[in-house]
């Protein structure tokens, strides 16, 4: 009976130490996850917190609008989905378009600027390379679909980014970035006369801007937005001066009402009395400190995809539906057809994994009766900073930078390449 008693009691000792046990480390358990979870709490507070600083610096009124359409990766060895991702990263469903190979521009051209003029299509200055920059205007004509003449620029004339607009005969270039790589913007604005092709100054604008969106409307010129001097930080300001014949017809700029959302790489259209600016993109590419060449170093960018129109009081800007996905670097690449804005091409958001830009291989039409946009078409390859015309039911495009390939939607070759397509809409 002694001994039974005692291996009762042993048995219940070791019973209670094993419970002490258990307790012990179910609470030490506990106590971890409450702090990783508070730790989650605190990151995700802190997140949350600085992109709301971050976002409440747009001025966008409406939600983007993402189309729906997804691409995933999937690993061959265990059949697993990786990562999906956004249509916004993708090529958008779109019909395919007939396109055909017309001459070649003389030269290869990013960032550059472009005006049509009846038949006559103005191609002005851009990159070659980083290190090397235009100050010439090739002249194409729709008619014979040939390059037809070379003319230069004046000296102090901005090379790249500039500000362009027309009234038919006169060519008004607006500021820009004067010399390659990542140089600062000049104030400096010209008007040329494409009958006589001699330049004349204007009055320069308040401040330097680089990429402004520039439109003649309602007999004044129109430049807002862009980026400041540092080449990065957006501008909201909106100047105008009326102008006619190629003149001023005032001394100084007047200060208008600010564009909602400022930076670069917009188009800027005026039509039916109303004026749109579409698309574009917060920051840019700086030069980097202390580079005696002022050697481009890339900053964080943010491309959107708004649209905005300004009444005809010039006293309020109405927010419109967004383009179908984010888009840049277009300040030349539409068109106006059949009371609508054809648009092509363009950089929409970086990657999100690779961190690299993307390249827009779509055409785009925003219908300007219903304010809706379409995708109508597909590009020969997705590209940037296209020159668009359009020519007897011919959409054409030349110059920008391209594709790495159809699998690669990154740029890489700077191109002077022009196609053309006929559009049924």
């Amino acid at each position: 009976m002694g001994k039974n008693l005692h291996h009762h009691h042993h048995h219940q000792s070791k019973s209670n130490n094993n419970y002490t046990k258990f307790i012990f480390v179910l609470f030490f358990s506990l106590f971890g996850m409450a702090c990783i979870v508070d730790l989650f709490w605190a990151s995700s507070s802190s997140f949350s917190s600085s992109y709301l600083r971050f976002a409440s610096n747009w001025v966008s009124q409406k939600p983007r609008i993402f189309v729906s359409q997804q691409q995933h990766t999937v690993d061959d060895k265990i059949g697993k989905k990786k990562r999906f991702l956004s249509a916004t990263f993708a090529d958008l469903p779109a019909p395919d378009l007939a396109w055909e190979q017309m001459p070649s521009a003389p030269v290869p051209r990013l960032d550059g600027s472009a005006i049509q003029i009846n038949n006559l299509f103005y191609v002005l200055s851009g990159y070659g390379t980083l290190d090397h920059v235009h100050s010439h205007v090739d002249v194409f004509n729709f008619t014979d679909n040939t390059w037809c003449a070379k003319f230069d620029t004046p000296k102090d004339m901005a090379n790249s980014h500039l500000g362009v607009a027309s009234d038919g005969r006169y060519i008004y270039v607006v500021s820009g970035q004067y010399g390659p790589q990542c140089r600062a913007p000049t104030s400096r604005t010209y008007v040329l006369d494409t009958q006589t092709r001699e330049w004349q100054r204007l009055p320069p604008l308040p401040a330097p801007r680089y990429a402004p969106a520039t439109q003649l409307w309602k007999g004044r010129l129109h430049v807002m937005g862009g980026s400041k001097e540092n080449r990065h930080t957006p501008g909201l300001e909106h100047w105008s001066i009326a102008v006619k014949d190629g003149k001023a017809l005032e001394k100084e700029w007047r200060t208008e009402i600010p564009i909602p959302r400022g930076g670069p790489h917009r188009a800027c259209v005026a039509i039916n009395d109303r004026l749109f600016v579409i698309g574009g993109q917060e920051g840019d590419f700086m030069a980097k400190p202390g580079s005696p060449v002022f050697k481009c170093s890339r900053r964080h960018e943010v491309v959107y995809g708004d649209v905005y129109m300004l009444d005809a009081e010039m006293k309020k800007w109405e927010v419109l539906p967004p383009l179908p996905k984010p888009n840049s670097h277009i300040e030349c690449s539409w068109v106006v057809v059949n009371n609508s804005i054809i648009i092509t091409g363009g950089t929409t958001e970086k990657h999100p994994e690779t961190k690299r830009m993307i390249l827009v291989g779509e055409v785009f039409q925003f219908h300007l009766d219903s304010l809706t946009w379409s995708v109508i078409g597909k590009l020969p390859y997705r590209v940037k900073t296209t020159l668009a015309g359009f020519w007897d039911g011919y959409l054409y495009f030349t110059s920008g930078q391209r594709d790495r390939g159809p699998d690669n939607p990154q740029p890489k070759k700077v191109i002077g390449q022009m196609w053309r397509t006929k559009l049924n809409i």
